[in-house]
């Protein structure tokens, strides 16, 4: 009798014992429960779930097939919980195209907001030469929203035998085989992405001659020759060339220069004009000058 007290005691503190320790589980967790983040919840039965998902795929052998129909086991179950994306908000976009846009992001059908690393994806879009500056924003449950700043088209270069669309500070957008940037000055020779402002500067003063303006070619780094549509050269000066431009405006208007037999006008000094002609001019120069000696010649 003594021993049935006994252990009928001890089974009853055993159970007061289990009873204590789940009411202190249960205070633990409503505990925790009010820190955590807001959806964290979903966010944790989502991972489970997605674990669980992962688990059986790969057991079976099928992962790849899954992964190509569905995407990564953890996006497709956060999908089935309303976590997808189903709306990707672009703004700032001017050459870009969307599709263009989505896909240097990473973003479609088989990606999840739930999983979605944002800044993640910021930094896809910033390593794109057209992209100077992109910011990123989940908007719960399934919509993305993504700015984008463009860097500016300026000018296609020449270079080693490629060209290139180039931005305002030099740098190199992507190879030139869109023909919406055909419309850019076309600039050539070493260094000439980083100084393309000044070879539009040039064009800006060229006035009624820039239509006919075809190419800046740098030179050795510091001055441009401008190649015109009849490919006749017109080498300004490295210091004032913008200058330079407007004396061969004034020219032009006085004597029609432009349309002579010239391979080159050299601008490059101040108090004089240099011209050259070229193979057929010289010889219409040399044939005009011996009509003028065989009339001038005396009669003998």
């Amino acid at each position: 009798m003594a021993g049935g007290n006994y252990f009928s005691r001890r089974r009853t503190e055993a159970q007061r014992a289990a009873g204590e320790r789940r009411a202190l589980r249960q205070t633990t967790l409503e505990k925790a429960a009010r820190y955590m983040p807001r959806g964290a919840g979903t966010g944790l039965m989502v991972a489970f779930f997605a674990t669980v998902a992962a688990y059986g795929v790969a057991r079976g052998g099928h992962m790849d097939a899954f992964r190509a129909a569905y995407g990564e086991p953890y996006d497709a179950a956060a999908r089935l919980f309303g976590l997808g994306i189903d709306e990707v908000q672009i703004a700032g976009i001017v050459e870009l195209r969307e599709g263009e846009v989505l896909a240097a992001a990473g973003v479609g059908p088989l990606r999840s907001l739930a999983f979605l690393d944002a800044g993640e994806v910021r930094k896809r879009l910033e390593s794109v030469p057209m992209i100077r500056q992109a910011s990123v924003s989940k908007l719960y449950p399934d919509a993305l929203s993504i700015t984008i700043v463009e860097r500016e088209p300026q000018a296609l270069w020449q270079r080693n035998g490629e060209v290139f669309v180039i931005a305002a500070d030099g740098t190199v957008i992507d190879l030139m085989t869109d023909p919406r940037f055909s419309r850019l000055p076309f600039v050539a020779g070493e260094g000439a992405n980083t100084h393309s402002q000044e070879y539009i500067d040039i064009i800006a003063a060229a006035g009624p001659l820039a239509p006919r303006i075809r190419a800046g070619i740098l030179v050795s780094g510091r001055r441009w020759d401008i190649k015109f549509d009849n490919d006749l050269i017109v080498r300004l000066p490295e210091i004032e060339p913008v200058a330079a431009m407007a004396r061969l405006i004034d020219i032009e208007s006085r004597d029609k220069v432009l349309n002579k037999d010239l391979i080159a006008i050299d601008m490059r000094q101040s108090d004089r004009i240099a011209m050259r002609l070229s193979e057929e001019g010289a010889a219409a120069m040399i044939e005009a000058r011996k009509k003028t000696a065989k009339r001038k010649a005396p009669e003998t």
